[in-house]
Protein backbone atom coordinates (compact mmCIF):
# COMPACT_ATOMS: atom_id res chain seq x y z
CA UNK A 1 0.00 0.00 0.00
CA UNK A 2 1.20 3.50 -0.89
CA UNK A 3 -0.07 6.57 0.98
CA UNK A 4 0.04 10.01 -0.66
CA UNK A 5 -0.64 13.36 1.01
CA UNK A 6 -0.72 16.65 -0.89
CA UNK A 7 0.70 18.89 1.82
CA UNK A 8 0.01 22.11 -0.05
CA UNK A 9 -1.30 23.15 -3.45
CA UNK A 10 -0.33 26.80 -3.83
CA UNK A 11 2.18 28.38 -6.15
CA UNK A 12 4.30 31.55 -5.94
CA UNK A 13 3.43 32.48 -2.35
CA UNK A 14 1.54 30.94 0.56
CA UNK A 15 -1.94 32.23 1.33
CA UNK A 16 -3.82 32.09 4.64
CA UNK A 17 -5.92 29.20 3.30
CA UNK A 18 -3.38 27.61 0.93
CA UNK A 19 0.12 26.32 1.65
CA UNK A 20 2.83 25.98 -0.99
CA UNK A 21 3.06 22.87 -3.13
CA UNK A 22 4.65 19.80 -1.57
CA UNK A 23 3.76 16.13 -1.55
CA UNK A 24 4.51 13.40 0.98
CA UNK A 25 4.75 9.78 -0.18
CA UNK A 26 4.83 6.82 2.22
CA UNK A 27 5.61 3.16 1.61
CA UNK A 28 6.99 0.41 3.83
CA UNK A 29 7.53 2.69 6.81
CA UNK A 30 9.67 5.19 4.86
CA UNK A 31 8.63 8.54 3.41
CA UNK A 32 9.73 10.62 0.44
CA UNK A 33 8.97 14.33 0.19
CA UNK A 34 8.66 16.05 -3.18
CA UNK A 35 9.39 19.79 -3.01
CA UNK A 36 9.61 21.84 0.15
CA UNK A 37 8.16 25.34 -0.01
CA UNK A 38 8.26 27.55 3.07
CA UNK A 39 6.23 26.15 5.92
CA UNK A 40 6.22 22.59 4.59
CA UNK A 41 6.89 21.23 8.07
CA UNK A 42 3.47 22.58 9.13
CA UNK A 43 1.81 20.43 6.48
CA UNK A 44 3.81 17.38 7.58
CA UNK A 45 2.77 18.00 11.17
CA UNK A 46 -0.90 18.27 10.21
CA UNK A 47 -0.69 15.06 8.18
CA UNK A 48 0.24 13.26 11.40
CA UNK A 49 2.72 10.89 9.76
CA UNK A 50 5.71 12.06 11.79
CA UNK A 51 9.05 13.41 10.56
CA UNK A 52 11.73 10.90 11.45
CA UNK A 53 10.83 8.46 8.66
CA UNK A 54 11.46 11.01 5.88
CA UNK A 55 14.29 9.32 4.00
CA UNK A 56 14.62 11.56 0.94
CA UNK A 57 13.52 14.82 -0.65
CA UNK A 58 13.11 15.21 -4.41
CA UNK A 59 13.24 18.78 -5.70
CA UNK A 60 11.66 19.69 -9.01
CA UNK A 61 13.60 22.97 -9.22
CA UNK A 62 14.93 25.82 -7.09
CA UNK A 63 12.37 28.59 -7.23
CA UNK A 64 11.67 29.69 -3.67
CA UNK A 65 8.13 28.32 -3.51
CA UNK A 66 9.58 24.81 -3.98
CA UNK A 67 12.64 24.85 -1.70
CA UNK A 68 12.62 27.77 0.77
CA UNK A 69 11.13 25.56 3.49
CA UNK A 70 14.18 23.29 3.60
CA UNK A 71 16.06 24.91 6.53
CA UNK A 72 13.01 24.81 8.78
CA UNK A 73 12.25 21.22 7.84
CA UNK A 74 15.83 20.14 8.50
CA UNK A 75 15.70 21.65 11.98
CA UNK A 76 12.38 19.95 12.64
CA UNK A 77 13.86 16.62 11.51
CA UNK A 78 16.77 17.18 13.88
CA UNK A 79 14.39 17.84 16.76
CA UNK A 80 12.46 14.66 15.88
CA UNK A 81 15.51 12.54 16.70
CA UNK A 82 16.54 11.69 13.14
CA UNK A 83 20.13 10.47 12.84
CA UNK A 84 20.00 8.45 9.60
CA UNK A 85 21.25 10.20 6.44
CA UNK A 86 18.78 12.30 4.47
CA UNK A 87 19.05 11.93 0.70
CA UNK A 88 18.44 15.00 -1.47
CA UNK A 89 17.87 14.78 -5.23
CA UNK A 90 17.36 17.55 -7.75
CA UNK A 91 18.57 19.11 -11.00
CA UNK A 92 21.96 20.74 -11.38
CA UNK A 93 22.78 23.39 -8.78
CA UNK A 94 21.51 21.32 -5.85
CA UNK A 95 24.70 21.47 -3.80
CA UNK A 96 25.08 25.26 -4.16
CA UNK A 97 21.44 25.89 -3.18
CA UNK A 98 21.51 23.54 -0.19
CA UNK A 99 24.83 24.93 0.98
CA UNK A 100 23.36 28.42 1.01
CA UNK A 101 20.13 27.46 2.76
CA UNK A 102 21.81 25.40 5.46
CA UNK A 103 23.83 28.35 6.70
CA UNK A 104 20.85 28.90 9.03
CA UNK A 105 20.52 25.18 9.84
CA UNK A 106 24.04 24.16 10.92
CA UNK A 107 25.22 21.18 13.00
CA UNK A 108 22.53 18.72 11.95
CA UNK A 109 22.69 15.28 13.65
CA UNK A 110 22.36 13.53 10.28
CA UNK A 111 24.27 13.66 7.02
CA UNK A 112 22.88 15.28 3.88
CA UNK A 113 23.64 13.03 0.89
CA UNK A 114 23.13 15.05 -2.29
CA UNK A 115 22.72 13.77 -5.82
CA UNK A 116 22.37 16.12 -8.79
CA UNK A 117 20.31 14.47 -11.50
CA UNK A 118 21.02 14.87 -15.23
CA UNK A 119 18.80 16.82 -17.60
CA UNK A 120 17.89 13.58 -19.32
CA UNK A 121 15.65 10.68 -18.32
CA UNK A 122 17.10 8.73 -15.40
CA UNK A 123 16.25 6.12 -12.79
CA UNK A 124 17.24 5.93 -9.12
CA UNK A 125 16.20 3.77 -6.17
CA UNK A 126 15.35 4.64 -2.57
CA UNK A 127 14.82 1.35 -0.77
CA UNK A 128 11.92 -0.42 -2.49
CA UNK A 129 10.88 2.72 -4.37
CA UNK A 130 12.14 3.18 -7.91
CA UNK A 131 11.88 6.77 -9.09
CA UNK A 132 12.27 8.08 -12.58
CA UNK A 133 13.14 11.68 -13.39
CA UNK A 134 12.36 13.49 -16.61
CA UNK A 135 13.30 17.05 -17.69
CA UNK A 136 10.41 19.51 -17.76
CA UNK A 137 10.03 22.72 -19.77
CA UNK A 138 10.31 25.65 -17.35
CA UNK A 139 12.28 28.90 -17.10
CA UNK A 140 15.06 27.09 -15.23
CA UNK A 141 16.24 23.49 -14.93
CA UNK A 142 13.25 21.49 -13.72
CA UNK A 143 12.40 17.79 -13.30
CA UNK A 144 9.23 15.75 -13.05
CA UNK A 145 9.17 12.46 -11.13
CA UNK A 146 7.45 9.09 -11.17
CA UNK A 147 7.66 6.83 -8.10
CA UNK A 148 7.07 3.15 -8.77
CA UNK A 149 6.60 0.12 -6.54
CA UNK A 150 7.21 -3.00 -8.59
CA UNK A 151 5.30 -6.23 -7.95
CA UNK A 152 6.74 -9.64 -8.73
CA UNK A 153 4.80 -12.37 -10.45
CA UNK A 154 2.85 -15.05 -8.58
CA UNK A 155 5.01 -17.73 -6.96
CA UNK A 156 4.52 -21.12 -8.63
CA UNK A 157 4.57 -23.56 -5.74
CA UNK A 158 4.01 -26.62 -7.91
CA UNK A 159 6.94 -25.66 -10.12
CA UNK A 160 9.16 -25.19 -7.06
CA UNK A 161 8.16 -28.60 -5.75
CA UNK A 162 8.83 -30.24 -9.11
CA UNK A 163 12.30 -28.68 -9.14
CA UNK A 164 12.95 -30.08 -5.70
CA UNK A 165 13.45 -26.71 -4.01
CA UNK A 166 12.94 -26.97 -0.20
CA UNK A 167 10.19 -24.70 1.16
CA UNK A 168 12.79 -22.96 3.36
CA UNK A 169 14.11 -21.24 0.22
CA UNK A 170 10.77 -20.19 -1.28
CA UNK A 171 10.59 -16.85 0.51
CA UNK A 172 14.06 -15.88 -0.69
CA UNK A 173 13.14 -16.69 -4.27
CA UNK A 174 9.93 -14.63 -3.93
CA UNK A 175 12.07 -11.69 -2.85
CA UNK A 176 14.21 -11.97 -5.98
CA UNK A 177 17.21 -13.78 -4.50
CA UNK A 178 19.15 -16.51 -6.27
CA UNK A 179 19.40 -19.72 -4.24
CA UNK A 180 22.10 -22.40 -4.44
CA UNK A 181 21.22 -25.81 -3.03
CA UNK A 182 22.53 -29.33 -3.48
CA UNK A 183 24.91 -28.22 -6.21
CA UNK A 184 22.17 -26.47 -8.18
CA UNK A 185 21.40 -22.79 -8.81
CA UNK A 186 17.79 -21.64 -8.72
CA UNK A 187 16.81 -18.24 -10.17
CA UNK A 188 13.60 -16.38 -9.20
CA UNK A 189 12.45 -16.45 -12.83
CA UNK A 190 12.25 -20.24 -12.64
CA UNK A 191 9.40 -20.12 -10.10
CA UNK A 192 7.77 -16.71 -10.61
CA UNK A 193 5.12 -15.78 -13.14
CA UNK A 194 5.10 -12.60 -15.22
CA UNK A 195 5.52 -9.37 -13.18
CA UNK A 196 2.19 -7.91 -12.06
CA UNK A 197 1.08 -4.30 -12.15
CA UNK A 198 2.66 -2.29 -9.34
CA UNK A 199 1.76 1.17 -8.03
CA UNK A 200 2.86 4.34 -9.83
CA UNK A 201 2.58 7.97 -8.71
CA UNK A 202 3.74 10.81 -10.98
CA UNK A 203 4.38 14.40 -9.88
CA UNK A 204 4.75 17.21 -12.38
CA UNK A 205 4.73 20.95 -11.83
CA UNK A 206 6.12 24.20 -13.30
CA UNK A 207 6.28 23.11 -16.91
CA UNK A 208 4.61 23.22 -20.27
CA UNK A 209 3.08 19.96 -21.57
CA UNK A 210 5.59 17.75 -23.41
CA UNK A 211 5.60 14.31 -25.00
CA UNK A 212 8.22 13.26 -22.43
CA UNK A 213 5.76 13.96 -19.62
CA UNK A 214 3.22 11.70 -21.30
CA UNK A 215 5.85 8.99 -21.37
CA UNK A 216 6.82 9.54 -17.73
CA UNK A 217 3.25 9.44 -16.44
CA UNK A 218 2.14 6.52 -18.61
CA UNK A 219 -0.50 4.44 -16.74
CA UNK A 220 0.01 6.19 -13.41
CA UNK A 221 -2.35 5.26 -10.60
CA UNK A 222 -2.11 8.92 -9.57
CA UNK A 223 -0.94 11.84 -11.67
CA UNK A 224 -0.36 15.01 -9.64
CA UNK A 225 -0.02 17.87 -12.11
CA UNK A 226 0.00 21.62 -11.92
CA UNK A 227 -2.86 23.77 -13.11
CA UNK A 228 -1.81 27.34 -12.47
CA UNK A 229 -5.03 28.72 -14.00
CA UNK A 230 -8.45 27.17 -14.52
CA UNK A 231 -9.57 29.33 -17.43
CA UNK A 232 -8.65 28.42 -21.01
CA UNK A 233 -8.53 32.17 -21.70
CA UNK A 234 -5.33 32.33 -19.61
CA UNK A 235 -3.43 29.83 -21.73
CA UNK A 236 -1.26 32.58 -23.24
CA UNK A 237 -0.16 33.71 -19.78
CA UNK A 238 0.66 30.13 -18.83
CA UNK A 239 2.71 29.70 -21.98
CA UNK A 240 4.66 32.88 -21.24
CA UNK A 241 5.41 31.74 -17.67
CA UNK A 242 6.10 28.12 -18.69
CA UNK A 243 3.18 26.68 -16.73
CA UNK A 244 0.03 24.66 -17.47
CA UNK A 245 -3.69 25.29 -17.18
CA UNK A 246 -6.36 22.80 -16.09
CA UNK A 247 -7.29 21.62 -19.57
CA UNK A 248 -3.65 20.97 -20.53
CA UNK A 249 -3.07 18.89 -17.39
CA UNK A 250 -6.23 16.91 -18.18
CA UNK A 251 -5.02 16.28 -21.72
CA UNK A 252 -1.74 14.89 -20.33
CA UNK A 253 -3.66 12.61 -17.97
CA UNK A 254 -5.83 11.36 -20.84
CA UNK A 255 -2.92 10.80 -23.23
CA UNK A 256 -0.90 8.96 -20.58
CA UNK A 257 -3.87 6.75 -19.64
CA UNK A 258 -3.47 7.66 -15.99
CA UNK A 259 -6.16 6.52 -13.60
CA UNK A 260 -6.59 9.67 -11.51
CA UNK A 261 -5.54 13.33 -11.76
CA UNK A 262 -4.99 15.78 -8.88
CA UNK A 263 -4.53 19.40 -9.92
CA UNK A 264 -2.19 21.55 -7.85
CA UNK A 265 0.16 24.58 -7.81
CA UNK A 266 -2.59 27.16 -8.25
CA UNK A 267 -1.90 30.82 -8.91
CA UNK A 268 -2.78 33.13 -6.00
CA UNK A 269 -5.19 34.75 -8.48
CA UNK A 270 -7.14 31.47 -8.71
CA UNK A 271 -9.51 31.95 -5.79
CA UNK A 272 -11.59 28.76 -6.03
CA UNK A 273 -10.26 25.96 -8.27
CA UNK A 274 -13.61 24.15 -8.03
CA UNK A 275 -15.12 26.85 -10.22
CA UNK A 276 -13.17 25.42 -13.17
CA UNK A 277 -12.97 21.67 -12.45
CA UNK A 278 -15.49 20.89 -15.20
CA UNK A 279 -12.97 22.25 -17.70
CA UNK A 280 -10.69 19.38 -16.72
CA UNK A 281 -13.41 16.75 -16.23
CA UNK A 282 -14.73 17.34 -19.75
CA UNK A 283 -11.38 16.03 -20.98
CA UNK A 284 -10.47 13.60 -18.19
CA UNK A 285 -13.45 12.64 -16.00
CA UNK A 286 -11.39 11.36 -13.07
CA UNK A 287 -9.83 14.78 -12.41
CA UNK A 288 -9.96 16.45 -9.00
CA UNK A 289 -8.87 19.79 -7.58
CA UNK A 290 -6.18 19.19 -5.01
CA UNK A 291 -6.41 20.79 -1.60
CA UNK A 292 -4.08 21.08 1.39
CA UNK A 293 -3.99 17.76 3.25
CA UNK A 294 -5.65 15.76 0.44
CA UNK A 295 -4.76 12.13 1.21
CA UNK A 296 -5.36 8.75 -0.41
CA UNK A 297 -4.04 5.19 -0.12
CA UNK A 298 -3.30 3.13 -3.22
CA UNK A 299 -3.37 -0.68 -3.19
CA UNK A 300 -2.08 -3.31 -5.59
CA UNK A 301 -4.68 -4.56 -8.04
Amino acid sequence: MVDVCLLGCGGMMPLPERRLTALLYRYGGKMILIDCGEGTQVGVKLAGWGFKAIAAILFTHYHADHIAGLPGLLLTLANSGKTEPLFLFGPRGLEDVVRGLTVIAPDLPFDLCMCELPESPGTQRIGDVIFQSMPAEHRMSCLAYSLVIERAGIFKAQTAQALGIPTAFWNRLQKGETVRYDGKCFEPGMVLGEPRRGIKVTYCTDTRPTSQLVQLSRESDLFVCEGIYGEDEKRAGAIEKKHMIFSEAAELARESRSRELWLTHYSPALKDPLDYIQTAKAIFPNAYTGFDGMTKSFHFD
